[in-house]
């Protein structure tokens, strides 16, 4: 597939996709929602990738939705938002999340709306410090989509939850790092750096490990303890069999450095 609105490639373990439509702010279209659904089924269906990193062109990472792709006009017909979530926002969030391997998202600059929420349902953020986190769905008299609802008041706390989403003000992302919205904040210039440092590791990592941790720590915000100790107990039996974890112990008891194959 020919990719208009993104950037896309799979090199050494890492796959990156960078939402491309700068002078938009990288603002989703129907186009986009399309290409980077054929991206993340390349990430899914290829062993190549190990890691994915999201990011934005330019000087933003992501302004949510484009208004002019389905703009309103006083007295049109009312546009079927819910469709919008279920057939692109919905799908793209659970897509993140599920993805068997480490997502990282590298925040270069405002992430607003749908860009937020999408950002926060990654597994690592880490923002430039000129970052900011908008939930602006209030200025147009509409809820946090994309997970929004649901993402923020487990990362911050209903309190905070609320205090955003209500008001909409900007967060910066040192703020965003101290409510532990994001994992790290980090200065401009150290961002690609910072990012490009941890998408190497976990691209040479043992990719089943950090698949299976990544799923048994989601699964246990919605599980009780007794659930998520099965839960633990399984993906342990299995990973106990796998190739990385036998090079890992023999790496260890080796004094040397591991080479994991993510089988």
């Amino acid at each position: 597939m020919q990719f208009e609105t993104i950037i896309f490639s799979i090199e050494d373990g890492v796959a990156r996709l960078t939402l491309n439509r700068p002078d938009r702010l990288n603002s989703f279209t129907v186009q986009m929602h399309k290409e980077v659904a054929a991206a993340l089924t390349e990430v899914e269906t290829n062993q190549a990738a190990r890691v994915l990193v999201l990011t934005g062109a330019g000087r933003g990472f992501c302004a949510g939705q484009d208004l002019n792709d389905r703009a309103v006009a006083p007295g049109a017909e009312p546009v079927d938002l819910g469709h919008s979530v279920e057939t692109y926002y919905g799908p793209l969030i659970k897509r993140l999340s599920n993805l068997r391997m480490p997502v990282i998202c590298a925040v270069n600059g405002v992430a607003a709306g749908a860009g937020a929420n999408i950002a926060v349902a990654c597994d690592i953020v880490i923002a430039a410090k000129s970052a900011k986190f908008i939930e602006s769905f209030a200025n147009i008299g509409l809820i946090p989509d994309s997970g929004g609802t649901w993402h923020l008041a487990k990362h911050v706390g209903q309190a905070r939850a609320l205090g955003m989403a209500l008001t909409g003000d900007p967060i910066p992302a040192e703020t965003a790092a101290a409510w532990g919205l994001i994992w790290k904040c980090v200065d401009d210039d150290k961002l690609a750096e910072e990012v490009n440092a941890l998408a190497a590791k976990f691209g040479q990592g043992p990719t089943r490990g950090l698949a299976a941790t990544k799923a048994a720590i989601r699964a246990a915000w919605l599980k009780p303890l007794d659930a998520e100790l099965d839960i633990e107990r399984d993906l342990m039996r299995e990973l106990g069999r796998s190739h990385d974890y036998l090079e890992g112990v023999s790496a260890f008891m080796e004094k040397r450095k591991p080479k994991f194959t993510g089988a």
